[in-house]
C-alpha cells in the first residue's frame, strides 16, 4: 500500500467527521454578548439565549411543524388506502392505482422519515451540543466575576449545579416549544380539520377535548409548576452537602465519629424526598384527568363514527383515518403531558438557577477604571470603616500608610482585624467608608485585574487547585517557560520533592495532579508550591499570611533565605502568629479590635513592654497560645 494511498483513505475517513463538526459548530459554544448581568426574570432569561441561536430555532420550529403535519396525512393516507382496497380489485389494484401507492410509500419511507431525521440532527447535533454549552459558559462568566463574600454565602457544588442544570434546562425548554409542542398543536389543528371533513360533530369533540386540555393546564399544572420549582431547589440544596462532605471529607474522617454528617445530608435528602414525593402527586393528578377526557375523546368520536357508517354517511376508511387520528391524539396527550410537565420543571428549574447566576456583582469595576502599571507599593489607608455590613464592629475609622520597599507585618490576637485589612487591600471586599489609596489612586478607580496583579499572595490555607503541579505554580503567571517554573520550584524548596510526586494515572514531577486543595501533597508541600507560584509571579508587593505556617524549621529556612531576594526593592505585608518569622521585619504594626495599638520595630516594641510584648513574652516554640491562636 503506498503512502498516497493511504492518505486517500484517510481523507475518505475524515469526510463523515468533518460534516458532522460543520452540522455541530452552527452554534458557537464560547459565544458571548457584553451584557454585564444576565436577565433575572426566567422568560427573559430564556428569550436572552434563545435570540444568540435564531436560526437553529426557526429551522426546529419548521422540522416541529413538518412531523405534525406528516403525522396527520398518515393517519389520512390510511382511510384513503382501506377505502381503496374496500372497492378496487385485486388483480387491478396495483396496475390502476400503482402512482398513488407508490406516493403512499413515498409519504411512509422517505418524507416521513426525511423530516425525523431532519428534526433529530437540528435538536441533536446542532442545538443540544453548541446550544447548551453557550449557557453554561456564559453563566459561568459572569458567576466567577462575584466578589469573594458571594461564595462565601453558598455551597460551590450548589452553585456549579445551577449552572450545569439551568443550561440544560434553558435548551430543554426551548425544543420542547418549539418541536414537540408545536407538533403537537399541528397534528392537531390538522386532525381537528379532518374530522370536521368527515363530520363537523367530531371536529367539534375533538375541540372540546382540547378545550378541557387546556382547562387541565390552566388549573392543574401550576401546582405542579410550584412542585418543580421546590424540587430544584432542593436537588441543589441535596447536593451542594453531598459535595461539601466530601469536600471536606478529611474532617469528616477525624470529627464525625457520631455520624453528624449522616444527619446533614440525611436532612438534606429528605428535604429533596418531600419535595419529589409532591411533585409525583401532583404528576398522578394531572395524568388521572388526561387519561379520564381522553377516554371521553375517543368514546365519542368512535360512536358518532360508526352510526354514520350505519347510516351510510361514511366509509370504512373514513371511520379508520377517524379512530386513527383519535388514537394518535390519545397517545400524543400523554406524551405531551408528559413534556409540559418537564417544560414546567425545566421553567422552574430556570427560575431558581436565576436566582444565583443573574446577579449584579456587589464589586464591579468602575465606568473607565484605570489599569495600572507595575505600582511602587506606595498604600495608604485612609480613615476606613469596614463592618462585614453589620453596622458596627471590626474596623473603625482606620489609618495606615505602607511605604514603598517597607517590609512591614500585622500583628495582633485573633479578631483584631489583620485578615480584613488585608482582603480590603486586595479588594475582596470594598469598605463601607473611607478610601484605601495605591499610589495615590484609589482602588476603587482601578480595574480588579490590574489591581490583584500588583500583589504576590501566600495565604495560610495554600490554595491549589485540582490541576497539574505545573499548572498551580505558573497560574501565578500564564505563558511562564518551563525553566522559569522550575527555577520557582528552586527557589521555593520545592523542586527536589516535586520530581518524586506520582498521581493515580500515572503522572508523574510537574505533570502530577495534586487532588482538590492539593490533598494529595502534605501540607509543607503545598505551601511551598504557592510560595514558588508566588515567586514565579514577582509582584511589586507580597503579602505573607503566615506563609511558612505548614513548613519544618530546615525548609523554612531555606525558603527565608530565597524571600529576602523576593522582597528586595518591594513592598511586604506579612500577618504572622508566629513572631518569630517576621522579627525581623522593618516595622510591625500591632492591632486590637481593629485598631492600631503599637507601632515600631521588634526592639521598639519588646522595650514598650505593650501588647505585643506580651504577645512575645507568652510564645512558647514559636506559636501564640490561647486566644492568640491561627485566625
Amino acid at each position: 500500500m503506498t503512502a498516497s494511498t493511504d492518505r486517500h483513505r484517510a481523507s475518505q475517513d475524515d469526510k463523515p467527521d468533518r460534516f458532522w463538526r460543520r452540522i455541530e459548530g452552527v452554534i458557537d459554544p464560547f459565544h458571548d454578548t457584553e451584557q454585564e448581568v444576565l436577565p433575572k426574570d426566567a422568560w427573559r432569561f430564556i428569550l436572552y439565549f434563545a435570540r444568540q441561536a435564531k436560526g437553529p430555532f426557526v429551522l426546529l420550529l419548521i422540522t416541529g411543524g413538518l412531523v405534525g403535519a406528516v403525522d396527520a396525512g398518515l393517519y389520512w393516507s390510511i382511510g384513503w388506502l382501506v377505502d381503496l382496497l374496500d372497492r378496487a380489485e385485486p388483480a387491478t389494484l396495483f396496475a390502476e392505482h400503482w402512482p398513488e401507492l407508490v406516493g403512499l410509500l413515498v409519504l411512509v419511507f422517505v418524507i416521513r422519515a426525511s423530516v425525523m431525521v431532519g428534526a433529530a440532527v437540528v435538536e441533536q447535533q446542532i442545538i443540544v451540543p453548541g446550544f447548551f454549552a453557550m449557557v453554561r459558559w456564559q453563566a459561568f462568566r459572569r458567576v466567577i466575576e462575584q466578589p469573594y463574600e458571594f461564595y462565601q454565602n453558598d455551597f460551590a457544588g450548589r452553585i456549579a449545579t445551577k449552572i450545569m442544570q439551568g443550561g440544560e434546562a434553558v435548551g430543554d425548554f426551548i425544543v420542547s416549544v418549539l418541536q414537540s409542542i408545536w407538533s403537537f398543536l399541528t397534528f392537531v389543528i390538522l386532525a381537528t380539520s379532518l374530522l370536521i371533513a368527515l363530520d363537523p360533530l367530531m371536529g367539534l369533540v375533538v375541540a372540546l377535548w382540547f378545550a378541557g386540555y387546556l382547562m387541565i393546564i390552566r388549573y392543574l399544572l401550576p401546582r405542579l409548576r410550584r412542585a418543580g420549582r421546590a424540587t430544584a431547589d432542593q436537588r441543589s440544596i441535596f447536593n451542594g452537602r453531598l459535595v461539601d462532605a466530601f469536600t471536606n471529607i478529611v474532617a469528616v474522617k477525624l470529627f464525625d465519629s457520631g455520624r453528624r454528617e449522616h444527619a446533614f445530608v440525611r436532612d438534606g435528602l429528605e428535604g429533596f424526598f418531600n419535595a419529589v414525593v409532591r411533585l409525583t402527586r401532583a404528576i398522578t393528578t394531572v395524568r388521572a384527568a388526561v387519561n379520564f377526557l381522553n377516554g371521553a375523546m375517543m368514546a365519542s368520536v368512535g360512536t358518532i363514527a360508526v352510526w354514520n357508517w350505519t347510516q351510510g354517511t361514511i366509509s370504512t376508511g373514513a371511520i379508520a383515518a377517524a379512530l386513527g387520528l383519535v388514537f394518535r391524539l390519545n397517545n400524543m396527550s400523554g406524551w405531551m403531558m408528559f413534556n409540559i410537565n418537564g417544560l414546567i420543571r425545566s421553567y422552574a428549574t430556570i427560575q431558581d438557577a436565576t436566582g444565583t447566576i443573574s446577579v449584579l456583582p456587589a464589586i464591579r469595576d468602575a465606568d473607565g477604571a484605570a489599569t495600572m502599571a507595575r505600582a511602587k507599593g506606595d498604600i495608604r489607608f485612609e480613615n476606613v470603616t469596614f463592618h462585614y455590613g453589620k453596622g458596627a464592629g471590626v474596623i473603625e475609622g482606620f489609618d495606615l500608610h505602607v511605604r514603598p520597599g517597607e517590609r512591614m507585618a500585622l500583628v495582633g490576637p485573633s479578631g483584631a482585624g489583620k485578615t480584613t485589612i488585608v482582603n480590603l487591600m486586595l479588594r475582596l471586599f470594598d469598605v463601607e467608608g473611607g478610601r484605601i489609596l495605591l499610589d495615590g489612586q484609589d482602588i476603587r478607580t482601578l480595574t480588579q485585574g490590574s489591581l490583584r496583579a500588583q500583589f504576590g499572595v501566600v495565604s495560610q490555607e495554600p490554595m491549589l487547585m485540582h490541576r497539574s503541579i505545573r499548572d498551580n505554580i505558573a497560574y501565578g503567571r500564564p505563558g511562564a517557560s518551563e525553566a522559569e517554573i522550575v527555577e520557582a520550584a528552586r527557589r521555593a524548596a520545592a523542586h527536589d520533592f516535586i520530581v518524586e510526586v506520582a498521581d493515580q494515572k500515572g503522572r508523574k514531577g510537574y505533570d502530577a495532579h495534586v487532588g482538590e486543595r492539593g490533598v494529595k501533597l502534605s501540607g509543607g508541600q503545598r505551601q511551598r508550591i504557592a510560595i514558588a507560584r508566588m515567586m514565579l509571579k514577582d509582584a511589586p508587593i507580597l503579602i505573607l499570611d503566615e506563609a511558612t505556617s505548614a513548613l519544618d524549621s530546615e525548609v523554612e529556612a531555606a525558603i527565608q533565605d530565597n524571600l529576602e531576594r523576593m522582597m528586595e526593592g518591594k513592598t511586604v505585608i506579612a500577618v504572622a502568629h508566629r513572631l518569630s518569622t517576621i522579627a525581623a521585619l522593618d516595622r510591625l504594626v500591632v492591632l486590637d479590635e481593629g485598631r492600631i495599638v503599637e507601632d515600631g520595630s521588634h526592639a521598639e516594641l519588646v522595650a514598650k513592654r505593650g501588647l505585643y510584648a506580651q504577645l512575645w513574652k507568652r510564645q512558647s516554640g514559636g506559636f501564640l497560645p490561647g486566644r492568640i491562636a491561627a485566625e
